[in-house]
């Protein structure tokens, strides 16, 4: 073949692979051209639930006239039926997760016989959109006003008080265990509830003396005062109840644990996509008015993660859980 031939078939070949890539690329140039599911990992109402609705609601004139984002909710499992869904998408742009400290970080470490994911590596890591601590809260009625008096009526009655939470392996326990060994290894009773709001009721009815709530999801009732806040587990108090000491100030000192919510795609989104949803999430978490919005709703807004920082981000929380289900012992699952 002479030369001349050898170059007509090597452009010839090149123009095909041009050809071929053209509609890739315009594809990704045309994202997003239809509505974006954002899939919240629990019902709606709570803490996380709210905070997607306004991240949709902030992000989708950012993302261009077909890039409106909608919320669906796929409760279950502590948040791992919703991640597991979102895991299984194509990593298009168009489904994404609003993960929580649950889903993706007490669920992972205390049940990993049942956590069908990896939670950094089956993902792709988009922004870090906010958080907020727990709080450690009585029924209104409790004899116990401070948190010292609740370490004292347990350490008196040791295996008689009861403690509940939204689930085994949840935010709350992990949390509530790693509370008991920072105390000295008390004994009380873990009473799991199908959710938040089933937890609170309990509360309100004396049916357990205690538990560890979301303080966003705990909030409606300390305000009504059908529960009573003795500590929140943040290193600082929190603006919305300045009036709750924390966990630190009450004797455990360095005690630290909040919950987050970080925004996820499945495993293999475009480096232009994630950088274009991290973009448009920032904007709105530096948003004033949002800002404000979601400290309504107990989520202390970010608004400074890269893709890289997010990842880091959720590799060390995941550890920081597993460090607490070996330090508590915890054997839970199959």
């Amino acid at each position: 073949m002479s030369v001349t031939r050898r170059m007509a078939v090597a452009l010839a070949g090149a123009g095909a692979g041009a050809l071929l890539a053209r509609p890739l690329l315009a594809q990704q140039s045309a994202w997003p051209d239809k509505p974006i599911t954002l899939v919240v990992p629990f019902l709606p109402g709570g803490s996380t639930d709210i905070a997607a609705r306004l991240l949709a609601e902030g992000m989708s004139p950012l993302l261009g006239a077909q890039g409106r984002v909608i919320v669906e909710n796929r409760a279950g499992a502590g948040g791992s039926v919703g991640a597991e869904a979102v895991k299984q998408r194509a990593p298009d742009g168009y489904t994404l997760l609003l993960a929580t400290a649950s889903s993706h970080g007490s669920n992972p470490a205390a049940l990993p016989q049942t956590t069908r994911y990896d939670p950094v590596e089956d993902f792709s890591s988009i922004a870090i959109v906010g958080g907020g601590p727990l709080v450690v809260v009585v029924p209104g009625n409790s004899r116990e006003k401070t948190f010292a008096e609740l370490l004292a009526f347990i350490r008196e009655n040791p295996g008689r008080a009861s403690w509940a939470t939204s689930g085994a392996g949840g935010i709350g326990h992990l949390t509530g265990e790693y509370m008991k060994v920072a105390a000295g290894g008390l004994i009380a009773e873990h009473v799991p509830y199908r959710g938040g709001s089933a937890v609170m009721e309990a509360l309100a009815k004396g049916e357990v003396n205690y538990s560890l709530e979301v303080l966003a999801s705990a909030a409606p009732h300390l305000r009504d005062g059908y529960s009573r806040g003795l500590a929140v587990t943040s290193i600082a108090r929190h603006p919305l109840f300045p009036e709750i000491p924390t966990l630190d100030e009450s004797g455990l000192k360095g005690f630290e644990v909040t919950t987050w919510n970080v925004l996820l795609g499945p495993k293999g989104l475009p480096a232009p996509v994630v950088e274009r949803l991290n973009t448009a999430a920032n904007k709105v978490l530096n948003d004033p008015a949002y800002r404000a919005k979601l400290a309504t709703a107990g989520v202390d807004a970010d608004g400074a993660s890269t893709p890289a920082s997010t990842r880091a981000f959720l590799t060390a929380e995941v550890a920081k859980f597993r460090d607490i289900v070996t330090k508590a012992n915890l054997k839970l699952g199959g």
